[in-house]
């Protein structure tokens, strides 16, 4: 195979399977009902072999100001406005946390 030189390194594919979270750069509205551009987090409730559609508990709006009256927005699955979600929250293993030394089992 001859060696190809790329601007950048082509993107890994992701795939989404439904139920899974997702963000997305959509407007919606925040905390202050203001609209707003921001990430927001979804799920994700359909796919097929070119798009993704996300479901999202808040309003959200199409580019030219028309709300979305279910709350599904529909995502080319190369999209750069879509993400897999990542919890903030550190996952804390409940067995990690108890002092076997505080216990006095002997």
């Amino acid at each position: 195979m001859r060696n190809v030189n790329f601007m950048k390194p082509p993107k890994e594919e992701i795939t989404y399977k439904i139920g899974d979270r997702v963000e997305a750069l959509v407007d919606h509205e925040d905390k202050d009902a203001q609209r707003v551009r921001d990430w927001l987090r979804g799920t994700v409730v359909q796919f097929d072999n070119k798009l993704v559609a996300v479901q999202f508990k808040s309003k959200v709006y199409l580019t030219d100001g028309w709300m979305v009256p279910d709350h599904i927005l529909w995502f080319p699955l190369d999209s750069e406005n879509l993400r897999p979600y990542e919890s903030k929250r550190k996952k804390v293993n409940p067995i990690d946390e108890i002092d076997l030394d505080s216990l006095n089992l002997f």
